[in-house]
């Protein structure tokens, strides 16, 4: 059994936001298997679907960013997930935007929905795609990551939704993680 979970914030004033990538990237990803969010548990949103024979729950938490550890647990725990069998989609201003890097572990870096994570789960060994979005901004942090994407940042972003869907239906479909690595990792 497979947990895919993006990251962002659920009132629709944070819709098309560099803060929702983590949702827009499992969005794309529910599209390619047909899967359906019309599930509310664990305080997320979720849509079941199976790849393979094996079951993934794509969730979507519905208590803010700096929070989603709690909505995660609560899903972990209730479906008994493997580490190895959880991921985690968010965005990332310490990468350049339109750059994806995956990894099998790693620190919550600078990132206040992961370090509530880290601290929720008492691990950070579990998968996580972190989703750039570096520009150049005369804005504040917190006032760009809550800013809408423009025109062409939707056009520059899109192909990388494709590349993290694509990206997730290898990893649910049994490839290796060094190989989903190798595959779909994009350096900028």
């Amino acid at each position: 059994m497979y947990l895919v979970v993006g990251l962002g914030n659920p009132d629709k004033k944070y819709e098309n936001t560099f803060h929702n990538m983590g949702f827009m990237c499992v969005d794309k990803f529910a599209e390619k298997l047909g899967a359906t969010f019309d599930k509310g548990e664990c305080r997320a949103i979720t849509a079941h679907t199976r790849v393979k024979g094996e079951k993934v729950i794509i969730a979507k938490p519905i208590t803010y960013m700096n929070l989603s550890g709690e909505s995660l647990r609560e899903l972990v725990n209730k479906y008994k997930i493997e580490k190895g069998n959880l991921v985690v989609v968010y965005d990332d201003v310490d990468l350049p935007m339109g750059s994806v890097r995956i990894r099998p572990n790693g620190s919550a870096g600078t990132h206040n929905g992961m370090r509530n994570i880290v601290q929720c789960l008492g691990t950070t060994d579990f998968v996580r795609i972190r989703v750039g979005i570096r520009k150049e901004t005369p804005m504040q942090l917190v006032d760009f990551v809550l800013s809408k994407l423009s025109l062409d940042d939707k056009k520059t972003m899109e192909p990388v939704f494709e590349n993290v869907a694509g990206a997730l239906v290898d990893f649910v479909s049994g490839q290796d993680i060094e190989a989903v690595m190798r595959n779909h990792n994009v350096k900028l």
